[in-house]
């Protein structure tokens, strides 16, 4: 998993349409939040998403494009994505998952977790687990998106 203070790679991912999203077309003009979901039958991870979806409006006014991983392929990505009627962008990998582009290791259990990424591409806020419950820190990433704006 990535470090608050790294900076990410270039890391290629592709949306449930298809088209190719790379972390690098956001430098310089977005802050970037990835929820990385442990699967999208998961409840506790798509809890955590209408969370997200709810709050879209005010993370993009702060400049923050809401990325959602999901470790499954992208017909099933798609499908998901549809049937819950979401407008935030969900991405899977292009070789391999997004959680192992990212270090999201699968142990017994998928890993979740949350990243936000600056202008700069540097992580300012990271956080990850095993249970989907720990991996979701709103208030963390609140904070994170304050700094963000007072930068």
């Amino acid at each position: 998993m990535l470090e608050i203070g790294s900076t990410v790679p270039d890391l290629v991912l592709e949306d449930t349409a298809g088209q190719v999203v790379r972390l690098s077309d956001h430098r310089g003009a977005d802050h970037v939040l990835l929820y990385f979901m442990r699967s999208t039958t998961c409840p506790v991870c798509t809890g955590h998403v209408k969370d997200l979806a709810r709050q879209a409006d005010e993370l993009a006014a702060a400049g923050v494009r809401i990325l959602i991983a999901v470790p499954e392929g992208r017909a099933e990505a798609a499908a998901w994505r549809a049937k819950r009627g979401l407008s935030l962008r969900v991405v899977t990998g292009r070789n391999g998952t997004p959680h192992e582009a990212f270090g999201l290791a699968k142990k017994m259990l998928q890993q979740s977790g949350s990243v936000l990424i600056d202008r700069g591409g540097v992580v300012r806020h990271a956080r990850v687990s095993t249970m989907p419950t720990g991996a979701y820190d709103k208030k963390g990433i609140a904070k994170a998106v304050a700094l963000l704006g007072a930068s």
